[in-house]
């Protein structure tokens, strides 16, 4: 099953691999479903399915004008849990990724899941407010439109320094693995690009945590300068009835790369749990 087609008629490229009870993965803006492979592998091996997309907008999915806020986004996952017949499910979501969990806990009632995970999530809120002040300025957000707008190219070549945690003398994941997210980003719409980052940046969640009914885990960085700590895994872990936080000390955005052995171990647990 390459691709599956959404209630609106666009296609997303969806990765099946493995048998076993379902584990479906959501991917980080702005990359694809290859990012989770090592995990999806690891998921695959360890006698579980591993369902991981890409994203409307991204990697080898359709790039539709429209249809990049989260409750299309939500009818997405929803789609793709239908069309493979995932029952009895763990839903987890990078990034971005998690605030589709949030809306689908709300928008679909959480059907036909067992477990949830937000891994550096932008779940709650991630735009700082008068109630929400651990959020971020709303200029911060104003300038990556610009710098998108302006040279998406060299605007992604400094993103990912920040997201993997690369400094002139912290080399936390190669320049090669840096350069391979470069070049994912560089295969997203603009317009999707520009699209679902106002989107995962002025989403409010929090009405969407009480919709959480199954065992949660959270893991975030400490260290997560793209989406900072404390007005997402922390905040989300206090509104979340069910839920367990694993924080990563000193960890930055991409964890899945920069701390793949650690977090891969920790999922695998949680699965099984």
């Amino acid at each position: 099953m390459p691709k599956i087609e959404t209630r609106d008629g666009t296609e997303l490229y969806v990765k099946d691999w493995g048998s076993g009870r379902p584990v479906i993965l959501l991917h980080g803006w702005p990359l694809s479903a290859d990012s989770w492979d090592d995990q999806a592998v690891a998921i695959a091996d360890a006698g579980m399915r591993a369902i991981a997309y890409d994203r409307r907008g991204f990697g080898r999915s359709d790039q539709p004008w429209s249809g990049y806020d989260y409750d299309t986004l939500a009818d997405d996952l929803a789609d793709v849990i239908a069309a493979t017949g995932a029952e009895d499910a763990t839903v987890v979501g990078f990034s971005m990724g998690g605030g589709e969990v949030a809306r689908y806990m709300s928008r679909h009632g959480g059907k036909g899941l067992r477990q949830a995970g937000l891994i550096a999530s932008v779940v709650p809120y991630m735009l700082k407010t008068a109630d929400n002040p651990d959020g971020t300025p709303q200029d911060v957000f104003e300038g990556m439109t610009k710098g998108m707008k302006a040279d998406r190219a060299k605007f992604f070549a400094d993103f990912f320094k920040s997201f993997f945690g690369v400094s002139l003398l912290d080399h936390s994941v190669s320049q090669e693995m840096v350069d391979n997210a470069w070049t994912v980003a560089m295969t997203a719409g603009l317009k999707p690009t520009l699209a679902c980052a106002a989107a995962f940046a002025t989403t409010d969640f929090r009405p969407d945590l009480a919709a959480f009914s199954v065992p949660t885990l959270i893991i975030h960085g400490t260290a997560d300068k793209t989406v900072p700590i404390d007005a997402a895994g922390r905040a989300a872990a206090k509104g979340i009835a069910q839920s367990t936080l694993i924080e990563y000390e000193g960890a930055p955005h991409g964890l899945f790369a920069t701390h793949k052995e650690r977090f891969t171990a920790d999922l695998l647990a949680f699965l099984r749990g």
